[in-house]
């Protein structure tokens, strides 16, 4: 088994993302600062938002996270936009009233859409471009494979499968309406899942030499975890990401790295 080890790409990524912020600092005095705005208590949400706090940490980006009602949402993001010392703002979903998501994301300014969610973003979305990352990485060649995405999210499967279309690649996309996708799936090259479904995906799907990339996320008695089932994991046949250090590490990667952008595209606009 070939291991698709985010964590280890992510690593030298960030070296380079600490050079360009404390860069930033010293000779533009530009501070990127992330706003995270949350609405609701969850357990994995609130990990996501620790482990990007200690991200900023690291490369000296400030994240400060606001925890507010819904009802409160519009007029802080509308405060944000308006502060020229945030560079970036995530509106992490989801949402208590899931209704307004598209709603919330669009309130986001495009210079400052971080995650690449709303309809005028001009940043990438940061799971997808993840992704994108890993495969390229370990050397992972798209071109003339079949490929499947489990999930049609907006976070993952819906801009994943947007970015491969538009460059040619051959995607199928399975959701909650797809029949028999279970019997179908043996028959593709490399597997996309985003759902937040536990052993949604098992090793009877999966085909001799396939490419497994698993980016969903649950909790499951006090963990997280993503699609994929353990037997999978046993076997020495395929490429897979870990159960751990797989897609997530480079998301927060890519996250920063559009906050980065953000940044620097306001030295260029004081110039």
């Amino acid at each position: 088994m070939k291991i698709l080890n985010g964590s280890e790409l992510a690593s030298y990524m960030k070296e380079r993302q600490a050079k360009q912020v404390r860069a930033l600092r010293q000779a533009n005095h530009v501070y990127p600062r992330l706003a995270i705005v949350q609405t609701i208590d969850n357990p994995v949400i609130d990990a996501y938002v620790r482990l990007k706090k200690k991200y900023g940490d690291d490369i000296l980006v400030d994240v400060e996270a606001y925890k507010v009602d819904q009802a409160e949402l519009q007029a802080v993001v509308k405060r944000l936009n308006q502060d020229d010392s945030i560079h970036g703002i995530i509106i992490q979903l989801p949402l208590a009233d899931e209704t307004a998501t598209q709603a919330a994301v669009d309130a986001v300014a495009p210079s400052k859409d971080v995650d690449g969610l709303g309809e005028n973003a001009t940043l990438d979305p940061a799971t997808p471009l993840a992704i994108v990352w890993l495969l390229a990485g370990y050397n992972v060649e798209l071109a003339g494979k079949r490929i499947a995405i489990v999930g049609n999210g907006r976070l993952v499967g819906s801009p994943l499968s947007r970015l491969w279309q538009k460059s040619g690649y051959d995607v199928t996309v399975f959701d909650s309406s797809s029949e028999d996708m279970q019997s179908q799936l043996i028959q593709f090259d490399v597997i996309v899942t985003a759902v937040g479904v536990p052993e949604l995906i098992n090793t009877d799907d999966v085909k001799q030499g396939a490419v497994v990339v698993d980016a969903g996320t649950a909790a499951e008695h006090g963990k997280i975890v993503g699609d994929v089932s353990p037997d999978l994991r046993t076997r020495d046949d395929i490429t897979i990401t870990p159960e751990k250090g797989g897609v997530g590490p480079l998301t927060v990667t890519a996250l920063f790295d559009n906050v980065i952008r953000a940044a620097q595209a306001t030295v260029k606009t004081e110039n």
